[in-house]
């Protein structure tokens, strides 16, 4: 299996500290709003590739973080009138809710940074003992430039990154730093209704890299297997984090970095942020679409590639399920015949599809390709099923592998096959039979009237070898 390591920007052979155990860590969210698609991209992605590790039986411990407490919680929480642990209280419920209707597993840890205070600062006193980090006037920050590498996750020069930050750094930070590259560890308090906790610096809060290095060692250890994010985290936050949690330990941070693409809009495909007011948060889309559709279009493209938003894409994912359930449908349909007959074609077909779906996920969870394997089976799967006599005990094993491929991708066959009861079903159930017997006796009319009747009440028939079945719209 062969992962794509952002830091040495190649393919490597995924070892895990620990066989058959990952210790996995994935940049959560800032909780001052609802999450939008493209926040949504990153646990998708994260969320499809865990799945996959445990499909291969891999013990995974994934840690995902809230950042509960930075600039944007404050004057957010000030504009409303209410305090931050409110503020994040409120969208943490909303992002475990919309995570949930998504089918992202919870993570097995979900540290929030105000419950890490001690370890923080903890944490940043080491960093001052070393001589890598300083205080001045209640801020302390990091000495970019004595950690030897800084710049490496990146692929960034020191010189331009000075060139850079002296840019961009205002007149009262330019004068307190060593350096312009160097960052915040901890910020002094600002004015008295901030949130802030006593430190041996005074009164003040953690910046933010230090929250997810302190987070990531404390459960995960200081060496770890993956450590995931957006494109945007790349730099400075885990370049950042990487420079204190080395400095600190001692030790290599991050055995394999994994970023994902971002999510596109528009025929420019320009970027999804806040700051371009051209996102759609997860809370509004799940009030007009089905979420198995919008979680399949997010996690039907490779997690490094980007994804463009738009009606068409999720239209061509909601196709493509549609034809996932049909398949379902039919396999299941055969599955309580007495009469079969081996097909040693198929059946070779059925192992060759599961091996192409592992090669294609153990090529840097390569999804487009395992999913191409699953529709050529599928394609097999149909073709046997319609057979007056089909290979049952390889269409089982086919539906069995399906549902299992279609969970690392987040989507739970039985819900997506399941049809609603209503109060009508007998009544559509004895129009079915009219129009089978109609058909048998080639009243040809009356059982084309009945099928339009059927539709208008939203009822899609599909005749088959072995009976007619019906489905909702």
């Amino acid at each position: 299996m062969k992962i794509y390591n952002t830091l040495t920007r190649q393919k490597e052979e995924f070892k895990p500290l620990v066989p058959g155990k990952v210790s996995m860590y994935v940049c959560g969210p800032t909780v001052y709003n609802y999450i939008h698609i493209g926040n949504a991209r990153s646990s998708i992605a994260f969320d499809t590739i865990r799945r996959y590790l445990e499909y291969k039986g891999f013990d995974v411990k994934y840690v995902s973080n809230f950042t509960d407490v930075d600039d944007k919680m404050i004057n957010e929480a000030r504009a409303e009138g209410i305090t931050v642990p409110e503020l994040a209280k409120r969208y943490i419920n909303a992002f475990m809710e919309d995570t949930t209707a998504l089918n992202i597993e919870p993570a097995t840890l979900h540290p929030r940074a105000t419950e890490e205070i001690k370890d923080i600062i903890a944490f940043i006193k080491t960093l001052i003992d070393k001589g890598f980090a300083y205080e001045v006037d209640g801020d302390v920050y990091y000495r970019a430039k004595k950690f030897t590498g800084y710049g490496k996750l990146s692929d960034q020069d020191i010189a331009s990154l000075e060139e850079g930050a002296s840019q961009h750094v205002n007149e009262a930070e330019f004068a307190k730093k060593e350096d312009p590259i160097d960052f915040a560890l901890w910020k002094k308090q600002k004015q008295n209704d901030e949130i802030a906790w006593d430190s041996p610096w005074g009164k003040g809060r953690p910046g933010w890299h230090i929250e997810c290095s302190v987070m990531s060692t404390k459960y995960l250890g200081d060496t770890i297997d993956i450590h995931g994010g957006g494109q945007d985290l790349e730099f400075p936050h885990h370049e950042n984090e990487i420079a204190q949690s080395e400095a600190k330990t001692g030790k290599k941070f991050v055995n394999y970095w994994m970023h994902n693409g971002f999510v596109t809009v528009g025929k420019d495909e320009q970027k999804m942020s806040k700051s371009l007011h051209n996102f759609v948060t997860v809370h509004d889309i799940l009030k007009k679409i089905d979420p198995q559709v919008l979680r399949f279009f997010m996690a039907s493209v490779q997690y490094r590639k980007p994804i463009n938003y738009s009606e068409e894409n999720l239209a061509q994912a909601e196709n493509v399920l549609d034809r996932i359930k049909n398949t379902v449908l039919t396999i299941k349909s055969r599955l309580n015949d007495s009469n079969q007959k081996a097909d040693s074609q198929f059946a070779e077909k059925v192992e060759d599809t599961r091996l192409a779906f592992k090669e294609a996920m153990d090529d840097d969870f390569n999804v487009q390709n395992a999913l191409a394997a699953v529709y050529d089976g599928m394609t097999f799967a149909n073709k046997n099923a319609s057979q007056d006599l089909a290979d049952l005990a390889s269409l089982k094993q086919f539906l069995a592998d399906l549902t299992d491929f279609m969970s690392v991708f987040g989507i739970d066959v039985d819900k997506l096959t399941a049809e609603k009861s209503g109060d009508d079903d007998a009544e559509i159930d004895a129009l079915v039979k009219k129009r089978d017997e109609a058909r048998k006796n080639k009243d040809f009319a009356t059982s084309d009237a009945i099928r339009d009747q059927l539709l208008a009440m939203g009822i899609i028939l599909q005749d088959t070898k072995q009976g007619t079945r019906w489905r909702r719209e």
